[in-house]
């Protein structure tokens, strides 16, 4: 089954990617891809949609899937480098993923999510993307770069 990443969401503060179940009165409904367990997450979560999230470059900004789907073709059925690794295997690592990552915004912290959410997304859905905007459009919040 191929995964939306419009309805894969980062939610500051949280461990792990949630997936996106539905609107609730005061908030939205979301499970944990780690544990299986639903919360509801009130307004004033700061929650960011997997398809919104870009990658600093030197030539603009780079949308996640395309930097996931790199990963994968250099990847293969491996798992990316641990997000504990050293900055210097990360580094090297997404010099190889991603040429010209703009090094003065695009941080080791950043890397290391972008690695957890790979091997998040390899293990608990599928590195096999839907297109374009299929599905039903939700409000996850504000569309969110990496800073």
């Amino acid at each position: 089954m191929k995964t939306d990443l419009q309805k894969i969401l980062s939610i500051t503060g949280e461990p792990g990617l949630f997936t996106y179940v539905s609107q609730a009165r005061n908030g939205m409904i979301a499970e944990s891809m780690l544990t299986g367990r639903r919360s509801v997450f009130g307004p004033h979560a700061k929650v960011s949609s997997l398809s919104d999230i870009s990658i600093y470059t030197e030539d603009g900004e780079t949308p996640l899937k395309d930097v996931l789907l790199k990963m994968k073709e250099i990847l293969g059925d491996s798992d990316a480098p641990d997000s504990k690794s050293d900055s210097k295997v990360l580094k090297e690592f997404f010099g190889k993923a991603l040429p010209g990552y703009d090094e003065d915004r695009f941080y080791p912290s950043h890397m290391k999510k972008v690695v957890s959410w790979y091997n998040v997304l390899k293990k608990y859905a599928s590195l096999d993307f839907e297109d374009g905007n299929a599905g039903e459009q939700q409000d996850a919040g504000d569309a969110v770069e990496e800073k």
